[in-house]
């Protein structure tokens, strides 16, 4: 049968298009990752072979500690951020809530961890905040002001979303929680939270599944949740933090006003973590850190005092200085460095050039660093002629470690 010349052209040309429609759509090019490659050298006195490979965690420590205060209660102000930053501590403070959200009038000297090189760092928690409630009234809040979130900001601590009006109730808009929390601090405080903290309260079953997926969809890298990853995380290989839901641990105080025994309880179970035998991460959190129990679900300060200078004793820079306390944010964001980053050194006698690829790095990343475990009997030297990254090291004494603080 002869097929007529019009309907065999058609045939063609629809052959044709499908065709070519197919090839478009699999040889359209994909934009890469954009990628940024960072060199510097280091002068060795010998030629002895040198070993270089990231640390698992930052200034090579063996225990990341992250601490939470949730709700953004004044008490972080008055009473945690002095203790651990070093400052006055307010005196006992009556809230407009009749609880005591102050402390014990001291001075404190801060609490420090070294960063491996003998320089120190005070401890630094995070702040799960409603933006919401934030304010500068009454004279007697029981929240913070954004003057004072925007202090312990800009000293290190974190900020981490907790909702807009910590909403659990039936009924809630999750994602209106999540993304008015979101354009709340960025409006007062000019950046944009990455992480989620899921606000507790009277609620539906199952409430917090809306909230981890409306957060996971809308800029949160990680959500604390009830159920999930942790508390403890082995970081000593390649940690799986896509989408990561993690399980929120409580430190609380109990009814004994007298001793230290429920704080002492807490702090066996911490020793048990900082005695595991691989690079860990461990994360705890609270509410109010004032004299008072604040809603029967916080550390009245003794309690909290003495809880963060016995662990500061142990394990901070006056201890064996194992310990990293950084905010969750911090901690998250090396681990994700870590595990993308691409490390290559050539050595050729007593010089080594080390390439660093960096991987797209999100905008609304804080950190940008990295610490390299030196593996040689020389003392050595950096050279670098980057703006773009800030180096430092104990090349001149034990010759172990490298510190990179990569700039936007």
């Amino acid at each position: 049968m002869k097929i007529p010349q019009p309907i065999l052209l058609a045939a063609l040309l629809i052959i044709n298009g499908v065709f070519f429609c197919s090839a478009n759509n699999i040889s359209r090019p994909i934009d890469p990752p954009k990628s940024i490659l960072i060199s510097f050298k280091i002068k060795l006195k010998s030629a002895q072979k040198v070993k270089i490979e990231t640390a698992s965690l930052k200034y090579n420590k063996h225990l990341a500690y992250s601490f939470t205060l949730d709700d953004g209660y004044r008490s972080a102000y008055l009473t945690a951020f002095p203790l651990l930053n070093g400052g006055k501590i307010i005196a006992p403070a009556i809230s407009e809530w009749k609880n005591d959200q102050g402390g014990d009038g001291t001075n404190s000297k801060g609490l420090f961890y070294s960063d491996g090189l003998g320089n120190k760092i005070p401890f630094k928690l995070a702040l799960a905040i409603n933006g919401g409630a934030i304010g500068d009234a009454p004279q007697n809040r029981g929240h913070l002001s954004w003057d004072e979130v925007k202090e312990m900001y800009d000293a290190g601590w974190d900020i981490l979303n907790h909702g807009l009006h910590h909403a659990t109730k039936h009924g809630t808009n999750f994602l209106t929680e999540v993304t008015e929390n979101t354009t709340s601090i960025k409006k007062n405080l000019g950046f944009t939270m990455s992480q989620f903290v899921v606000p507790g309260g009277e609620s539906d079953p199952g409430y917090q599944l809306e909230y981890e997926r409306d957060a996971l969809a809308n800029g949160s890298f990680s959500v604390a949740s009830y159920v999930g990853a942790g508390p403890v995380i082995k970081v000593d290989q390649k940690v799986n933090l896509d989408k990561m839901i993690y399980a929120r641990t409580f430190v609380q105080s109990s009814k004994d006003t007298i001793t230290f025994k429920t704080m002492d309880h807490f702090l066996a179970t911490f020793d048990s973590v900082a005695k595991l035998p691989n690079p860990i991460w461990y994360n705890e959190f609270t509410h109010g850190v004032g004299n008072g129990d604040l809603w029967n679900l916080s550390m009245r300060f003794p309690d909290f005092k003495y809880y963060m200078t016995t662990i500061a004793n142990k394990y901070g820079s006056t201890g064996n200085d194992s310990i990293w306390m950084a905010p969750w944010q911090e901690v998250y964001e090396y681990i994700w460095l870590r595990d993308k980053v691409k490390i290559n050194y050539e050595q050729k006698d007593k010089e080594v050039l080390v390439t660093i690829e960096l991987p797209e790095i999100p905008e609304t990343f804080r950190y940008r660093a990295i610490s390299l475990i030196v593996d040689t009997k020389s003392k050595f030297e950096i050279e670098s002629k980057k703006s773009n990254i800030a180096i430092s090291s104990d090349g001149k004494t034990t010759h172990k470690l490298i510190n990179l603080q990569f700039n936007p």
